[in-house]
């Protein structure tokens, strides 16, 4: 028997994504968390970044000022996923391991 995290179910609810894990656990995660966590190379530099003016105004496109929800996922082999977010982004590849400490165990 393989002791390697794997999800065993993905679903939404609330607007949230819901996990169950093959461990039994299940996880709840934001997709604003998720967003904000993106570990690809762009969203790492912006994180990265120096903080910008507090006085100017950024200016957002409307899916960026919408909330942002998952808007698809597609499993990288047995090793993560890629996300897409309402706001058009979609280059984020989210390790299992990654999955599983960004999210909150919750109870069914």
């Amino acid at each position: 028997m393989s002791s390697e995290l794997m999800p065993l179910n993905l679903s939404s609810q609330d607007g949230n994504l819901i996990i169950v894990w093959n461990d039994g656990v299940r996880m709840e995660y934001a997709a604003s968390v998720l967003r904000n966590s993106c570990p690809c190379a762009t969203c790492r530099a912006k994180r990265d970044a120096p903080a910008p003016d507090p006085l100017g105004l950024p200016v957002l496109s409307i899916e960026e000022a919408a909330p942002t929800k998952v808007a698809g996922m597609k499993p990288l082999g047995n090793y993560a996923y890629n996300i897409a977010f309402s706001d058009g982004h979609a280059t984020g590849i989210y390790s299992l391991e990654l999955l599983r400490e960004l999210g909150t165990a919750t109870v069914e």
